[in-house]
């Protein structure tokens, strides 16, 4: 059987983690290109699909901590940020 088949079936198998924020875009931009190319067995699709939910979902929590770590420095006030340097 794939290996899809050997995920439990609410799909809260343990995923590896990614090394960064930023390897873990690479990796969900990747898997994205691969399921749009429609290529893959539907199998391997739905794993690629609960991965990249992981992936998205580590990433969201990693930039809410950034955030949070911000608001800190800024005591309790996020400003907007223009892009400009002063």
């Amino acid at each position: 059987m794939t290996k899809a088949s050997q995920t439990p079936a609410n799909g809260t198998s343990a995923q590896a983690q990614p090394n960064s924020y930023e390897s873990a875009v690479q990796e969900l931009e990747q898997l994205v290109a691969r399921m749009e190319s429609g290529q893959m067995p539907l199998a391997d699709m739905l794993q690629s699909y609960q991965r990249g939910a992981f992936l998205l979902e580590h990433c969201r929590s990693q930039l809410q901590a950034v955030e949070a770590q911000i608001q800190v420095l800024e005591a309790g006030t996020l400003k907007n940020w223009s892009g400009a340097t002063e």
